[in-house]
């Protein structure tokens, strides 16, 4: 099991985000498909690696949409004011709320994703009626492609990412992340001592890391991990600059393969998170396989290649009882499962 571990000195920075997370929750609880996704507290496997707890915060279960991504869109989406056509880049999950969304509110969605994207995923958006167009284009040239796609066609562009001259949408979408973490704090009952975010271009990541800085005198320990093909978070703080990772880079945890930063949450991430991780996707494998087959009476659930790698990152720590992040019988370790199997 291949990963990489790079420890962070942390520099809290002044960073200007809103931290109106109440006016973002009351937004998600006024939706009629809202319900608080569900976390599993999965006593076995902590029992057996001699750790308090490991819970897995599941946002399969988000909007219908099996994955985590309708909190930031509909919440971004609910403060454009008119009736519009959106515009958005996705590996899958994004462009499916981006369709959910717009289906909803009766408005239309045009949706571009990168070369090599999966007949799977893209009949996920085109069965909410959205129009998906494949470029032959990486992920991140393809975002930059439809940010000039919906000025030139006075579109509304959707993105969780930021470009030169568009930051409040992808702001907002951030924010609307906090959701999530809100809902898991309460189920859990305690503050955990670990949280693993996993980061395609960080916009949950950062959303979460905001939030927990405003909850928290203290941070617990946060990890951020990335596909190792593409990490471009990682080697942004490795080396001291905004790295963009060109090409086409393969890895089956689609949702995390983009290779620039987002430049709202990279300072957020280097203000507050404590280590930055790259795996191999044999990590996340493993996440999925012990999703599908837990031990004991621990619940089973469907973990997708992008939701998994947070588990399977810390039952791989465990077992190699790797103290490189450290561990103790006191950890209460939270991971998010981003996304089900399609």
């Amino acid at each position: 099991m291949s990963y990489s571990i790079l420890e962070n000195h942390q520099n809290h920075q002044n960073i200007q985000l809103s931290a109106d997370f109440d006016k973002i929750l009351q937004f998600h609880t006024s939706l009629d498909d809202y319900a608080v996704s569900p976390l599993h507290d999965l006593k076995e496997l902590a029992n057996k690696y001699h750790v308090s707890r490991i819970c897995v915060k599941d946002e399969s279960y988000r909007f219908h949409l099996n994955a985590f991504k309708g909190l930031g869109v509909s919440y971004a989406a609910s403060q454009i004011k008119g009736n519009h056509t959106f515009v958005t880049c996705t590996d899958g999950n994004h462009g499916r709320a981006v369709a959910w969304y717009a289906a909803k509110t009766h408005q239309k969605a045009i949706i571009f994703m990168p070369q090599g994207s999966e007949e799977r995923r893209i009949k996920a958006i085109e069965d909410y009626g959205a129009k998906v167009i494949v470029t032959t284009m990486n992920y991140d040239d393809t975002v930059r492609y439809a940010y000039d796609y919906a000025l030139k066609n006075n579109y509304v562009l959707l993105q969780d990412t930021a470009l030169d001259n568009y930051i409040d949408i992808p702001t907002n979408i951030v924010l609307g992340y906090s959701t999530l973490i809100h809902e898991a704090l309460i189920q859990m009952q305690e503050k955990p001592t670990h949280v693993f975010l996993q980061a395609g271009v960080g916009s949950m990541a950062g959303g979460v890391c905001w939030y927990l800085h405003h909850h928290y005198k203290d941070l617990p320990i946060i990890g951020i991990i990335e596909a190792s093909s593409c990490a471009c978070i990682y080697e942004s703080i490795k080396q001291s600059k905004n790295i963009k990772i060109g090409g086409h880079p393969q890895t089956i945890m689609a949702g995390l393969n983009c290779g620039e930063a987002n430049p709202i949450t990279l300072p957020v991430l280097k203000a507050y998170a404590s280590y930055f991780i790259k795996c191999d996707d044999d990590i996340t494998i493993k996440g999925m396989d012990r999703a599908k087959h837990p031990i004991g009476d621990d619940p089973n659930f469907s973990a997708g290649e992008s939701g998994a790698v947070g588990l399977g990152f810390v039952e791989t720590l465990l077992e190699n009882k790797d103290q490189t992040i450290p561990f103790d019988q006191n950890a209460k370790i939270l991971v998010i499962n981003t996304e089900g199997v399609l």
